[in-house]
């Protein structure tokens, strides 16, 4: 089941259905203080968090189509009895499988980054409460944590 995507196996609270709205840059981003800081506006951060969820998503579908296509070759290969040629289809099975969860991952983040928006709390670490600061969030829309705590992370 995937949430937030209607029409795919459930339902969301936070009613994703702009998803297909492309992002417009970084119109919608305003100065902010008397360093000239730019901020973005909550708008403009739901649309490019709803732009990467829509890209994510169609290559996650990509990938299970491919790791699904790996399977059945691996099959075949079994069939014929050709180890090398059995070989081939599971070691891209394994990598579909890692990008697979990687994507999964990356969606996770961007529906808590929706969540937090929604909430009221988006531009603020989960950790701490401090503020992200703008060019974090400018790189990284799903940015959970400062570039300190993140640093402290590594």
């Amino acid at each position: 089941m995937i949430m937030g995507v209607p029409g795919v196996g459930g339902s969301d609270p936070h009613d994703h259905r702009e998803c297909g709205q492309a992002a417009r840059g970084l119109a919608g981003w305003s100065s902010a203080g008397r360093l000239g800081l730019r901020v973005m506006d909550n708008e403009q951060a739901r649309e490019r968090l709803l732009a990467e969820r829509a890209e994510v998503l169609g290559l996650l579908q990509d990938t299970e189509r491919a790791s699904q296509q790996d399977r059945e070759t691996e099959d075949e290969s079994a069939e014929t009895g050709d180890a090398a040629d059995a070989a081939q289809p599971l070691a891209a099975e394994g990598l579909d499988d890692s990008v697979a969860e990687t994507l999964r991952d990356r969606l996770a983040a961007l529906d808590r980054a929706l969540k937090r928006l929604d909430d009221g709390t988006y531009g603020r670490s989960v950790r701490s409460g401090a503020p992200i600061p703008p060019e974090r969030l400018e790189a990284d829309p799903a940015a959970e944590l400062t570039i300190e705590e993140a640093r402290a992370d590594s």
